[in-house]
């Protein structure tokens, strides 16, 4: 079973819709990684696919950004430690206010002078999770490499984007486009408010 089929499974991918993605772009597929979550036996699946992907690495910490990072990170690191028998500590970054992805916690200090895997579940910009790698070398951690669960934009989102070797568990390329372009928009397709982020996305046009 891929990732893909794990990610179906729990009804985590949507289709044929109108979704607003984190970038502020829109698209018709998204992928509900909180519907996987609450599965622990998938994820601990998910985790596993990290970890023997990168069981011969020597990796010593791996790092998410929050909140979805923090789950994985934990597998992963919990099963490299059991394919690897030694100690694979996880952490993760938190958001400031100026949308940078930083270690609070003192979790800086364990990263310092280790080898570092950084994971994350989706990207589609790339953004989030190339500033979890500048804040990795920032605190003196060696990237190893970046792995992300699905890689929803493979022509853009690579090694040279992230500055770190990168690999994906599974792509699953979408059509992302902004509001002035967006065809479901032209449509008078409705935004799904449930996930992703159309409610927050409506309710800013109502306050226009």
């Amino acid at each position: 079973m891929d990732i893909i089929d794990i990610l179906k499974k729990v009804n985590a991918v949507i289709t044929d819709d109108h979704f607003i993605y984190t970038s502020g772009k829109h698209g018709e597929v998204y992928i509900n990684k909180d519907a996987l979550y609450p599965h622990t036996a998938e994820v601990s699946q998910v985790g596993n696919m990290f970890a023997e992907k990168y069981k011969d690495q020597d990796i010593d910490v791996v790092v998410g950004p929050a909140l979805g990072g923090i789950i994985l990170s934990t597998w992963v690191a919990y099963h490299l430690s059991q394919l690897s028998g030694k100690e694979v500590l996880g952490v993760y970054t938190e958001k400031d206010a100026n949308k940078n992805q930083i270690f609070t916690r003192n979790y800086d200090k364990l990263v310092a002078g280790k080898n570092v895997l950084v994971i994350e579940d989706l990207t589609t910009t790339g953004g989030s999770v190339r500033k979890v790698v500048d804040t990795v070398k920032q605190a003196g951690g060696t990237v190893v490499s970046v792995c992300v669960m699905v890689n929803r934009n493979p022509q853009e989102v690579n090694a040279e984007m992230m500055g770190a070797p990168f690999d994906a568990l599974g792509v699953l390329p979408s059509a992302a486009y902004e509001e002035v372009e967006c065809p479901f928009c032209k449509e008078g397709r409705p935004v799904n408010t449930n996930v992703g982020h159309g409610k927050k996305y409506m309710a800013e046009k109502e306050k226009n």
